[in-house]
């Protein structure tokens, strides 16, 4: 192959790296702000719990009516002490009494009497049909149980629970709610169609009334209770909430704009009208058996001028729900601690300036990373290192300190995720400026070598990529094989190698890279390594194997390069040969005592042309029969007078052969062809590869 050698272009001019950094670190802020609003609610919550695990909020230590909380539990000892639930409104309303007696603050239901009692008179006679009548008569002039409950209601300072549902229960409009919620409540409010409320009889004389929705967060944790619900368009108390204002004797909630209001005192929301609760252990001084408040086992001052909850706490018939703290507890303790914290401030607030610092300080990162990038300096990477690893303990500290909710998740994650943009700007940009000085490099030791006479190291470094004659020799007794390399100048293009593939069969081939000099030496050492590695690995047939190495040798090519090649698998125990050609001299067949002769190949055509099934090609070598393989350095050798050596020089050299010693015959077309050109210099790099089959 005769091209002439290509030059490296220059260089293009280097852009600023600086030019890049701010765009860069702000593309990658702005991934970061959007993956944190995606991951950051479920690993803030975890965060925030595993606070809250760290330092539980001590229960009866606050500011306002401190440990005026108490719980009466309908647990396991009630209802062995009086029945299975529901209980007669007869022990309800002992239970009502007994507690009012105490004089509490408020006495708070955490539950909804919604069917009359099963044990008022006139259904305990609908139940006995033989009953006489005027026993009959007797029993259902009693008084119902309901009523005797309702008048105990009326005398005490009881708050009914309602619930708000979708589906059938009272029309918001007709529920009497006194006092009303001033303001309007948050967008985000539950709301609910319908209103389930307990029968009228004992709706009626309640002081109060409250809502006890309140849903768990979407991974089933409860961690806030709402400050009022709204049924249909009406906002109504929250439980907590109202027993709250009536502990503090305050005339009514009140919403101004996502503000919420217990008398003077604000109380801090989210956008779903919740007040978020920082979770203590609930004492157990203040926790009472229902069956032991009945029996009048409890303290004289147990409940007096306390809020009062009463719940459900036995198996089977307790609410059972999730904290940060339980991962099953009652769901009256969550009321009882959401009154506590409304009284005494033990809520978790996290106020729109906290959330814009933690945009702030995710900006700070920002232009800390921005400015080592544009700087090259080391100094901006520490402080942001340090800030970075002070978040977490500003978290702890907001929290413990101010019961504040600082996620140092959104601006460590906006920061990280600007470096990373910025580090992997600056890889691929030192990847770049790696590879134009490696090429540089390439360039000026070449331009040296030539000066100083150090390309004769890279044509002994070429040389050595080629079987030596020693390995040529042994590689099988039944197959003897010779070949000689030289490059027209100091390196060149051509290449060949001998591989043994199994026992029986041995792969040769013969390759030239179109041009000469360095560029056709880089080429080559990439063609004969891919061409070593897919020939021998493919096991898909020595066709299958020659177009893979084809489009392989396509993807690192460019339009200059070319790479003719011819490859021979040889079966040492047949003396059968597959030959594919690709765009190669065709290989000369010498039988003993007979005239060499060309094998005609169909072949195809070089590689890194076009993407080509590459045939299959047989033939067969008889003991004694000989098989030489060479580039167009020797038919294309030229004299003084540009006359080529061609075939005919090669036939003519070969046809003089003593007999078939691939090392005679190869010694003897290399010394032909020299001959030939002399005086003048080689005008391309010259391979011949011989094969003599000695038989199986």
């Amino acid at each position: 192959m005769t091209a002439s050698p290509s030059r490296s272009e220059p260089a293009p001019p280097r852009r600023p790296l600086r030019r890049f950094v701010w765009l860069v670190a702000a593309l990658g802020a702005l991934a970061g702000a959007l993956l944190s609003l995606w991951v950051a609610p479920p690993v803030r919550r975890a965060l925030f719990d595993e606070w809250q695990v760290l330092a539980p909020r001590k229960i009866g230590g606050g500011k306002i009516d401190a440990g005026k909380v108490a719980v009466v539990l309908i647990d396991r000892e009630s209802l062995a002490a009086v029945g299975p639930w529901p209980w007669p409104r007869y022990y309800l309303a002992r239970l009502t009494e007994t507690i009012a007696a105490q004089q509490p603050k408020a006495i708070g239901f955490d539950m909804i009497f919604a069917e009359a009692d099963r044990l008022n008179p006139d259904r305990f006679v609908a139940l006995y049909p033989e009953i006489d009548p005027q026993a009959a008569a007797a029993i259902g002039a009693l008084p119902s149980m309901d009523a005797s409950f309702a008048q105990v209601l009326g005398e005490a300072p009881v708050v009914l629970g309602r619930l708000g549902i979708d589906g059938d229960g009272s029309d918001p409009k007709a529920v009497f709610v006194d006092p009303e919620v001033q303001g309007r409540p948050p967008r985000g409010t539950p709301r609910y169609t319908y209103v389930l409320t307990s029968i009228t009889e004992l709706d009626d004389v309640a002081l109060g009334h409250a809502m006890l929705n309140g849903p768990p967060d979407d991974d089933g944790v409860v961690r806030r209770v709402p400050f009022t619900v709204l049924a249909g368009t009406r906002p109504m108390p929250g439980m907590a909430a109202e027993l709250a204002r009536i502990a503090q004797d305050v005339p009514q909630l009140a919403w101004r704009g996502d503000t919420a209001l217990l008398g003077k005192q604000r109380i801090p929301v989210d956008n779903a009208g919740q007040v978020q609760l920082r979770f203590g252990h609930f004492p157990d001084s203040a926790r009472h058996s229902a069956a032991r408040v009945l029996a009048k086992a409890v303290p004289a001052d147990a409940f007096r001028g306390k809020i009062v909850l009463i719940g459900l706490g036995a198996e089977g018939i307790a609410d059972l729900v999730a904290t940060p703290l339980e991962t099953e507890g009652y769901g009256v303790f969550v009321q009882a601690q959401a009154v506590e914290a409304l009284l005494s401030g033990g809520w978790l607030a996290r106020p729109a300036w906290l959330a814009g610092s933690e945009w702030a300080v995710g900006l700070l990162l920002v232009l800390l990373v921005g400015l080592a990038g544009s700087l090259r300096r080391r100094w901006p990477w520490f402080v942001a290192g340090a800030v970075g690893l002070l978040l977490p303990p500003l978290s702890w500290l907001l929290f413990q300190g101010g019961s504040l909710l600082f996620d140092p998740l959104r601006p460590g994650l906006i920061g990280l995720s600007a470096a990373v943009a910025l580090g992997t700007l600056v890889a691929l940009r030192n990847r770049t400026e790696r590879r134009q000085l490696a090429q540089q490099l390439i360039e000026q030791r070449v331009t040296s070598a030539v000066q100083e006479g150090e390309l004769q190291a890279a044509r002994s470094i070429q040389l050595g990529m080629v079987p030596t004659r020693d390995r040529l020799a042994g590689l099988d007794p039944r197959m003897n094989a010779a070949a000689v390399l030289e490059p027209a100048h100091s390196v060149g293009g051509d290449f060949y190698d001998a591989i043994r593939i199994d026992p029986d069969r041995l792969l040769f081939f013969v390759g030239d890279v179109t041009g000469k000099g360095v560029p056709a030496a880089l080429y080559m050492a990439l063609s004969k390594t891919l061409a070593k590695s897919v020939l021998v690995r493919e096991r898909g047939g020595l066709a299958h194997a020659v177009n893979t190495l084809n489009l392989e040798l396509m993807r690192d090519a460019d339009d200059a390069m070319g790479v003719t090649m011819l490859v021979v698998l040889a079966n040492c125990a047949t003396g059968e040969l597959t030959m594919v050609n690709a765009g190669h001299e065709n290989p000369i067949l010498l039988k003993p005592g007979r005239p060499p002769r060309t094998i005609s190949m169909q072949g195809g055509p070089p590689f890194c042309v076009v993407p080509f099934s590459y045939p299959e090609e047989a033939l067969f070598l008889a003991p004694g029969d000989a098989l030489v393989l060479l580039t167009d350095g020797v038919t294309e050798g030229q004299d003084a007078d540009g006359a080529l050596f061609g075939l005919d020089g090669v036939m003519k050299t070969l046809g003089q052969r003593a007999n078939n010693e691939p090392e005679a015959m190869v010694r003897s077309l290399v010394a032909a062809v020299r001959l030939f050109e002399h005086p003048t210099e080689p005008s391309d790099d010259l391979t011949i590869l011989a094969l003599s089959y000695r038989g199986a």
